[in-house]
């Protein structure tokens, strides 16, 4: 089956809402604007519509017939803290803020397998539409699952999708199991003692200190981690002092830590805080190491990657449907919602664009359709009338 010819015909609509979004993006459980019309037209076409689920999440049901089955759709809303450098016409309006990770796309695709359903109700059950505030880094999957999404809205299965450059549009990509990894943040504060820079014999210089801790921070994974686990730690940040002429008193390093198994995480945390606090005692300076959690490793369970891989080669054709994609070292919130509930994530090609989280990176509107198809779908397909 192709893509549905209701979802077609709605196309320019769907690209027409993405489109607005992208002019004015909102940063995590800054959504208000975002979230209000995805409330107002999820009302318009007949939902249950809950607001303020996380802060600035919406979910929308909507049950038909008279099955007690369940599933969920999600969604992210959220831009990115950076400034856009296209010349597109509908490029954003806002200093420092981007859709560069596409989730204007993924909201409006949701909004169109939402129209659809309300139209044909072509199931039988309830679909619960999860449109997800602050997935960048700032707590969103966390925030709706404190706040009851899966009690209030329970979900047999769950189901959500990323967009994904340089595969080409009409392609998707997922595996079983492991698929992305979990990720922190960390920074570490190299406490020294400050001096001129022309005497730093009468001080304890902690930009030195932070340059060996950054240095020595890479055999964590190369000499502690076993080779056949992917692990990264990435510094993407050192800063201390203003001066040219001035040793500041401390020195700050920050970065990201990404890994699949828990084994691995545990590995990265300890030898961090060691290596950090032994490397700084050895110069005479002190640190202090704050690493978070942000995300937690996206596992797919097996059955709900098959069924949406089955799905998805319904729509594309199975040669444009790779069941065995490489593993992916970013991270992804809603790895958070699949550790509650059955699901899987898959990958829509995005065709040759710029990659996420670059100025230069737009959502393809000729994806809108596919990915609006699958949602709907998986729908029809899981929550099928007997």
């Amino acid at each position: 089956m192709p893509i549905l010819d209701q979802i077609a015909n709605i196309h320019p609509e769907m690209t027409a809402w993405r489109h607005d979004f992208h002019t004015h993006p909102e940063v995590g459980f800054e959504e208000q604007r975002t979230s209000a019309i995805v409330a107002e037209k999820l009302a318009s076409w007949g939902y249950e519509v809950h607001r303020n689920v996380g802060k600035t999440g919406v979910v929308g049901r909507l049950k038909v017939g008279t099955s007690d089955r369940t599933i969920g759709l999600r969604c992210d809303m959220d831009a990115l803290p950076m400034q856009e450098a296209t010349q597109l016409p509908y490029r954003s309006k806002t200093e420092n803020r981007m859709h560069a990770c596409g989730h204007d796309g993924h909201t409006a695709s949701l909004l169109g397998a939402a129209q659809y359903l309300a139209e044909t109700k072509n199931f039988d059950g309830t679909v619960n539409l999860i449109f997800q505030p602050a997935e960048e880094g700032v707590g969103g999957a966390r925030a709706m699952l404190a706040d009851g999404l899966f009690e209030r809205f329970p979900c047999d299965a769950v189901f959500g999708y990323h967009n994904t450059p340089r595969l080409a549009v009409g392609k998707f990509s997922i595996r079983p199991g492991p698929m992305m990894a979990g990720g922190a943040f960390f920074d570490i504060r190299i406490e020294g003692k400050g001096s001129h820079g022309a005497h730093p014999e009468l001080g304890i210089d902690p930009v030195l200190t932070a340059c060996h801790v950054a240095t020595a921070m890479q055999s964590i994974v190369s000499r502690n981690v076993p080779a056949v686990d992917g692990a990264v730690i990435s510094i993407t940040r050192i800063e201390g002092g203003d001066a040219y002429n001035v040793i500041p008193n401390e020195a700050h390093l920050r970065g990201t830590a990404r890994w699949f198994k828990p084994e691995a995480l545990e590995i990265i945390r300890t030898n961090m805080k060691r290596i950090a606090t032994g490397v700084a005692t050895g110069f005479g300076c002190q640190a202090e190491v704050d690493f978070r959690v942000i995300f937690a490793p996206l596992v797919n369970t097996d059955a709900e990657t098959a069924f949406i891989a089955d799905v998805a080669a319904e729509i594309a054709g199975e040669a444009n449907v790779n069941r065995n994609r490489d593993l992916i070292m970013a991270s992804e919130d809603f790895s958070f919602m699949l550790e509650k509930v059955p699901g899987a994530y898959i990958n829509i090609g995005n065709g040759d664009s710029a990659p996420v989280h670059n100025p230069a990176y737009d959502y393809n509107d000729k994806l809108l359709p596919y990915a609006a198809t699958l949602y709907a779908r998986l729908v029809e397909k899981r929550l099928a009338a007997a």
